[in-house]
C-alpha cells in the first residue's frame, strides 16, 4: 500500500507500508520524532496525540497510538515538533504554558500542546472537554487550563491556518466511495473493515493482532453525513461521533451529551457511528439511544442493500445479523418530539466504558403513558429493549406507582452480570433508578449532579 500526506509543512511519500503499523511508531522509530509520547498505548491518556486535518476541514487532535498509517493518506498533520512556526516562533499555547508553569515532567506536555493548538485552531473557549483526553499527574489541570485559556485570543498562526493544499490519489485498497467499498468488501468479505480504529487498534497494540486483509473507510466522504428531513433524520456509517454530537444536539440534547461522554476529544474525531454499532458491543453508547428512537439500520452487501430494526440486529455476544462482505450503510430514524433521555453509569465522568447506560423514550398523553421505548447497555449481551418494563408502562397512568411496577418488571427484562465494573444487584438497582430518574425530570423535580453548586 502506498500513501502520500503532509508531516509538519513537508510532503511524505510512503510505498509498501504496513498497513497495521501505528502512526505512533512509525514517528517515533522512522522519522525521529519522539516528542510524540507513548503512554497507555490504548488511546487513553494522551501522550501520544498529534494534530490531523484532511484538506477540507479543520484541525483535530488525535491518538498517534491507535491511528494507522493508512490513516494519514491525504491528510496533513503536526506533532509537537510542527507547532512552532518554521522560523521558531512558539506558538500561543506554547508561550503560555511557559509562562503559566504547566509543565513539570514533560512526558505528557507535547500531547496538552497538540491538544491545545488543534482547539486553539478552532476558536475554543471552554476547554474542559478538549482536555479531558489528556492526563496530567504533575501540575494538575488548573494551570494547564489557565494557559489554554490565556492563548485563547491570539490569532491562529499563519502556517496553521487555512486549509491544507495536498492531493492525492486514490490507493486500491482505500476506497473513497460508497460503491467502490461495496465492490472491494464484497470480493474480500473477510478483510477487517478499520474506519477511526479507536477499536480495532486496540487488537493490535494490545492483542498483537496479525491483520493481514483491511479495508479502511476514512476516506468514504458519500457515508459521511447527517441527513435531517421533515420525516426522518439519518446518520451515514463513517459519520465521526465529533460531527454527529454537534448535529444531532439540536433535535436531541440528552443524546448529544451522552456523546461527550464518549471516549475523549481525540476518540470522537476518529470514531465512526457505523464503527460503534458494527462492533456489537454490549456496552456500546450509541445503540441503546438509537434502539429507544426508533432507529433502523441500513446493511450493503455489492448492490443488495437491505434494512432492519437497530434491535434485530444484534443476536449476541460477539454475534449480529451481518453477512460476509455486508457493512452498515447507514442508521436513520423518525423525526419525533424529543422525549429522549440518556444517563451512563460509569466510575469517571470522561473517558470511561459504561458499567449501565439506560435510555428512555416515553411519551404522556393527557396523564397515561402511550408509547415506550427503553434500551439499556451494559445489562445483557448485546444492547438490549427492556419490553417488560415498556409494557408495564403502556397504558398505565404516569404517576409514581406505575413506576414502581415498571421497576420490577425490569427483573424479568434482564439478568445482568458481575464484572469488575459493577454487580449484577448493583446494576439492577441502578437500571431501576434511572427509570425513577426519567419520571422524577418529568415531574420537574430531579436536578442533575453537575449543576449542584457548592
Amino acid at each position: 500500500m502506498n500513501i502520500t500526506f503532509l508531516l509538519n509543512g513537508e510532503t511524505v511519500e510512503l510505498r509498501d507500508i504496513s498497513p497495521t503499523t501505528t502512526v505512533l511508531d512509525w514517528l517515533r522509530e522512522q522519522r525521529g520524532l519522539t516528542g510524540t509520547k507513548e503512554g497507555c498505548n490504548e488511546g487513553d491518556c494522551g501522550a501520544c496525540t498529534v494534530m490531523a486535518r484532511t484538506p477540507d476541514g479543520p484541525w483535530a487532535a488525535q491518538n498517534a497510538c491507535i491511528m494507522l498509517l493508512p490513516h494519514l493518506h491525504g491528510r496533513e498533520i503536526r506533532t509537537v515538533e510542527g507547532v512552532a512556526a518554521p522560523d521558531g516562533t512558539l506558538h500561543p499555547v506554547q508561550s503560555a504554558m511557559i509562562e503559566h508553569h504547566g509543565s513539570q515532567c514533560g512526558f505528557c506536555t507535547p500531547g496538552f500542546i497538540t491538544s491545545m493548538a488543534a482547539a486553539h485552531a478552532n476558536g475554543a473557549q471552554d476547554h474542559n472537554d478538549k482536555l479531558a483526553g489528556n492526563l496530567c499527574r504533575c501540575t494538575g489541570y488548573a494551570p494547564i487550563a489557565r494557559a489554554a485559556e490565556a492563548a485563547a485570543a491570539a490569532p491562529v498562526p499563519a502556517h496553521l491556518a487555512g486549509r491544507s493544499s495536498l492531493s492525492t490519489q486514490p490507493q486500491p485498497a482505500i476506497p473513497e466511495s460508497a460503491d467502490a467499498l461495496a465492490a472491494l468488501y464484497a470480493a474480500h468479505p473477510s478483510a477487517t473493515l478499520i474506519a477511526g480504529a479507536t477499536d480495532v487498534g486496540l487488537w493490535i497494540t494490545k492483542k498483537l493482532a496479525d491483520l493481514d486483509d483491511t479495508i479502511f473507510l476514512h476516506r468514504v466522504s458519500d457515508l459521511n453525513f447527517v441527513t435531517v428531513t421533515d420525516t426522518e433524520i439519518r446518520i451515514g456509517a463513517t459519520t465521526p461521533i465529533a460531527a454527529l454530537r454537534e448535529a444531532i444536539a439540536p433535535h436531541h440534547p440528552s443524546l448529544a451529551e451522552l456523546f461527550r461522554r464518549y471516549g475523549s476529544e481525540q476518540v470522537r474525531a476518529a470514531a465512526t457511528i457505523g464503527g460503534n454499532i458494527a462492533n456489537g458491543s454490549p456496552i456500546g453508547d450509541s445503540p441503546p439511544a438509537l434502539i429507544a428512537l426508533g432507529a433502523t439500520l441500513h446493511l450493503r452487501h455489492g448492490e443488495t442493500r437491505r434494512s432492519l430494526p437497530l434491535e434485530d440486529f444484534f443476536i449476541d455476544y460477539g454475534k449480529q445479523d451481518r453477512a460476509p462482505g455486508e457493512f452498515v450503510d447507514a442508521v436513520s430514524f423518525p423525526r419525533q418530539p424529543d422525549t429522549l433521555r440518556c444517563y451512563k453509569l460509569s466510575k469517571r465522568f470522561d473517558q470511561d466504558i459504561s458499567a449501565v447506560c439506560g435510555c428512555f423514550n416515553i411519551t404522556v398523553e393527557n396523564g397515561t403513558v402511550t408509547a415506550a421505548r427503553i434500551a439499556f447497555g451494559g445489562m445483557a449481551a448485546t444492547p438490549k429493549r427492556a419490553a417488560a418494563t415498556e409494557a408495564a408502562l403502556i397504558g398505565s397512568p404516569w404517576e409514581e406507582t406505575s413506576i414502581a411496577r415498571a421497576k420490577t418488571a425490569m427483573t424479568t427484562d434482564y439478568q445482568p452480570l458481575s464484572d469488575m465494573r459493577a454487580s449484577a444487584d448493583y446494576r439492577m438497582t441502578a437500571a431501576q433508578n434511572m427509570l425513577q430518574r426519567y419520571w422524577l425530570e418529568s415531574t420537574g423535580t430531579a436536578t442533575s449532579v453537575l449543576e449542584v453548586q457548592p
